[in-house]
């Protein structure tokens, strides 16, 4: 796509491309730490790797026999 423009609309493309970084918020990478850790810790009450499956829901669980290669 690059190599159909000319110098003048690549240059007009970057320009837009920074206008809309420029106007972007931005927050601390502390703050979103914070955050992200947050959500985190909120949802490990529902997660199945920390918490663990319950015996009923976990369909891998019990013996259900093996696989025998003769």
């Amino acid at each position: 796509m690059a190599r159909d423009m000319s110098d003048k609309e690549i240059l007009q493309m970057e320009l837009d491309q920074l206008k809309i970084e420029v106007s972007t918020t931005r927050t601390a990478v502390s703050v979103n730490c914070k955050e992200t850790m947050e959500w985190v810790e909120a949802q490990t009450e529902g997660d199945p790797l920390i918490k663990g499956v319950s015996d009923d829901k976990n369909p891998y669980k019990g013996d259900k026999g093996g696989c025998i290669i003769t």
